[in-house]
């Protein structure tokens, strides 16, 4: 008689223990992309040795309601390139990009862009949109523009 209730118990802790591991992974790799960060005095300021490891980091911050994501990525040639999260083409798709070794591949439509070539003279199309910056005693500094 034991046996007969030890089944339904087992089935059901693995089914619980399934939808766990989803979860987990839904909110892991869903929310885990972004650092949200607050402009203060309309300038949004990052710590340019957040990206000495050359891995792109992206970012979200509010701005009247809205969210405005953006990356910063440092290239191989030691410069900082930002850029909005969005492109020209595929940012009604809202899937961004991700990083691929010296590239970052829109999600969207799949094409590679060389980091090092990401700024204000890479614009159109597929390339991530150029979000002006300066540096300034060692960080990132990004002006809200209205």
């Amino acid at each position: 008689m034991a046996a007969n209730r030890t089944k339904p118990v087992l089935w059901a802790a693995i089914i619980v223990a399934m939808m766990l591991v989803g979860a987990v992974s839904v909110f892991a790799f869903s929310l885990g992309k972004y650092e949200k960060v607050k402009a203060n005095g309309g300038v949004v300021t990052i710590a340019a040795s957040r990206l000495s490891d050359g891995k792109a980091r992206f970012y979200k911050f509010g701005d009247g309601g809205k969210e405005i994501a953006f990356f910063a990525v440092k290239a191989s040639d030691g410069s900082v390139k930002t850029a909005f999260d969005a492109c020209d083409a595929c940012y009604k798709s809202k899937k961004g990009y991700e990083q691929q070794g010296d590239k970052l591949n829109c999600n969207n439509c799949n094409q590679k862009f060389a980091v090092n070539r990401l700024g204000p003279n890479a614009t159109g199309g597929c390339n991530p949109g150029y979000l002006p910056h300066q540096l300034n005693g060692g960080n990132i500094i990004i002006k809200r523009t209205t």
